[in-house]
């Protein structure tokens, strides 16, 4: 019989699991998302998978004490909080479950653009205090339009993608970077120019990040990132909260270079209210628009992955190649079934 090991939510787990003969005849452990390496290893040493919350770490201590462990699946899209070198190098795979909240997270990044650009928490506020005529009268003229502007896509993957297609019906101009460019039918299908990361920024009344957190792109929202961009511009990240440099984009919201930021998602999570973004001055409080990291976590999502995570370890049992493997184990590299 496998184990599957769990660090997260015993319910979502519970309530997702799908209609598969693994899913049925497998041993399920449960730890909750915080839990110490001593209460992991207690309830899963033994374990062949972990399927962990994407924000749980899953290190190379841990994986050293679990000498039966074939995979670690991660429940979203994030897999950073996972010692990826150290499982490549014991033939661990990590997958993650690439593309399964595209849809909902560019639903959000529309919704924190449009929210940035209505001023939703000052008119907002207005109603509830009795003040709507006064905030109307102060309004008029300053709420912006979508239409025209121009939207910078920093990464075009399928985030970005989805963003990319609804951004059309809204007659905005988008920009996007990608390593690889897209080919000229590529642009024209997505409605979107690719260029360069210095361009996009010089270019984009909002600039919105979609790239995974590496080396090279955590805190790239850094003072020399914003000096780049237009004065009176917007910053919307439903990435990862560690493309930003907290300090450096309250530098940026006071001096006016941007005239609003959007984040589902801050660095460190859980989000402390001694934040640098949070904890802000009076006068900056109405320029930040927040949510609470749930862009991807909508009602249809959970079926998919759980499902997904599931076929991924009949598939490993099998001898075969897991989906969306993020770390270059291969059947060829990966450690044996036992």
């Amino acid at each position: 019989m496998a184990k599957m090991l769990v660090i997260g939510s015993e319910e979502r787990v519970r309530s997702n699991l799908p209609d598969l003969s693994i899913a049925r005849q497998s041993e399920i452990a449960v730890v909750p998302r915080g839990a110490s390496a001593e209460e992991v290893l207690a309830a899963g040493s033994d374990a062949d998978f972990v399927l962990a919350d994407a924000i749980s770490p899953v290190t190379a201590e841990l994986m050293a004490r679990m000498p039966r462990l074939k995979m670690v699946q991660s429940e979203g899209v994030a897999y950073n909080a996972v010692d990826t070198k150290y499982a490549a190098e014991q033939g661990i795979y990590v997958c993650n479950n690439k593309g399964v909240n595209a849809p909902g997270v560019a639903e959000q990044t529309l919704l924190l653009i449009l929210g940035l650009l209505k001023r939703v928490i000052p008119a907002d506020r207005a109603v509830r205090e009795g003040e709507q005529i006064a905030y109307k009268e102060h309004a008029m003229g300053k709420v912006a339009e979508l239409r025209g502007r121009t939207v910078g896509l920093v990464g075009f993957g399928d985030i970005a993608q989805e963003t990319a297609k609804r951004l059309r019906a809204f007659d905005a101009q988008v920009l996007c970077t990608k390593r690889t460019p897209l080919a000229p039918e590529e642009e024209r299908a997505y409605g979107v120019r690719c260029v360069g990361l210095d361009e996009l920024l010089a270019g984009s009344d909002i600039v919105s990040l979609h790239v995974p957190v590496t080396p090279a792109t955590e805190g790239m929202a850094n003072d020399a990132f914003f000096a780049k961009m237009r004065d009176g511009s917007y910053l919307v990240n439903t990435a990862r909260g560690q493309l930003v440099d907290n300090d450096a984009c309250v530098r940026a919201l006071s001096s006016g270079k941007l005239a609003g930021a959007a984040f589902d998602t801050l660095a460190p999570e859980p989000v402390r209210p001694d934040n640098p973004l949070v904890c802000l001055p009076e006068d900056l409080r109405d320029k930040v628009l927040f949510s609470p990291h749930i862009a991807g976590v909508t009602e249809s999502v959970f079926p998919s992955v759980h499902r997904h995570v599931w076929e991924n370890a009949a598939r490993v049992l099998a001898g075969e190649e897991p989906t969306c493997v993020v770390n270059g184990v291969t059947p060829a590299t990966c450690r044996p079934v036992r």
